[in-house]
């Protein structure tokens, strides 16, 4: 008899075990006081019939209200508006604010923003330059399905992370093109190379950065390439994606996740993208 949960969607959760390869989970939180958070775990159940039902409500995960349409994977509009995990600052952390005293939340900035960030090389659906926090790791790479990475600067704060980031953006994408991302392992490539090529290109900017935020403010590193591999048994060679909005039953064979796709015979989805859809899942 098929085994089945109930509760709102989050992000996938993973780690990478002793041999590189993510171990994924499907987090579903409760919908109700009665309920308990349920956590599927997704590697054992690739190559088998796996089946999403959005049963039509979303509920805010910050406040819990309902709400027609999610905004920034999760949120009601009010939600989204007053938050600062939702502000433009954080898709372009180079406009941080936080120094001006205009940050939505304050305190929240100074847990989240004002702490050691990453800059890093991956290696997504081509060579990308990104940023992180220093807890995020390895977690951002595979969230991104990136097959490499390197960290290449430590910086304190997010905002410094972002002007070296779109100093790096002259040169190389900040972009994934998910498409290309999910049709299979890109080739390898050379991070430290990719670095050593890079950084000279930015010399200046980084002496601005550490001009006006101290000598201390990007620390250059010396790290070991990760390799992450992906519980994928077949990649598909035309990319369709599903949409709870338009087609709320999801099912067929699981063929693998990358990133935050699960990947079927007929198409993927974005788990993320759903944050907060209620669901039932039958497996």
């Amino acid at each position: 008899m098929p085994t089945s949960a109930i509760g709102a969607v989050e992000k996938l959760t993973a780690q990478l075990d002793n041999n590189n390869l993510v171990q994924y989970q499907l987090p579903l939180a409760a919908i109700d006081e009665s309920g308990d958070q349920q956590s599927i775990a997704l590697n054992p159940l690739i190559g088998k019939e796996f089946t999403l039902n959005f049963h039509g409500k979303i509920a805010c995960k910050h406040c819990g209200k309902t709400t027609k349409k999610s905004y920034s994977q999760g949120f009601c509009y009010p939600c989204m508006i007053k938050l600062a995990q939702c502000d433009m600052c954080i898709m372009k952390p180079e406009t941080c604010h936080h120094h001006l005293g205009t940050c939505r939340e304050p305190q929240w900035g100074e847990q989240h923003c004002m702490v050691d960030h990453y800059v890093y090389l991956s290696n997504t659906s081509a060579l990308k330059v990104g940023i992180t926090r220093h807890t995020q790791l390895p977690t951002r790479w595979i969230d991104q399905g990136a097959t490499q990475a390197l960290p290449i600067f430590k910086v304190s704060t997010r905002l410094q992370s972002g002007l070296v980031e779109t100093a790096l953006a002259e040169f190389i994408g900040d972009k994934t093109n998910w498409r290309a991302m999910l049709k299979g392992s890109n080739e390898a490539i050379d991070l430290k190379a990719q670095a050593n090529s890079l950084i000279p290109k930015i010399e200046q900017r980084l002496s601005d950065i550490t001009l006006k935020f101290g000598c201390d403010a990007v620390q250059r590193l010396d790290e070991d390439v990760v390799t992450i591999n992906y519980p994928v048994s077949q990649y598909l060679t035309k990319i369709s994606s599903f949409n709870f909005d338009k087609t709320p039953i999801v099912s067929g064979i699981l063929l693998g996740i990358k990133g935050q796709y699960l990947i079927f015979e007929k198409g993927v989805i974005n788990m993320r993208k759903f944050s907060s859809y209620q669901i039932s899942v039958e497996y």
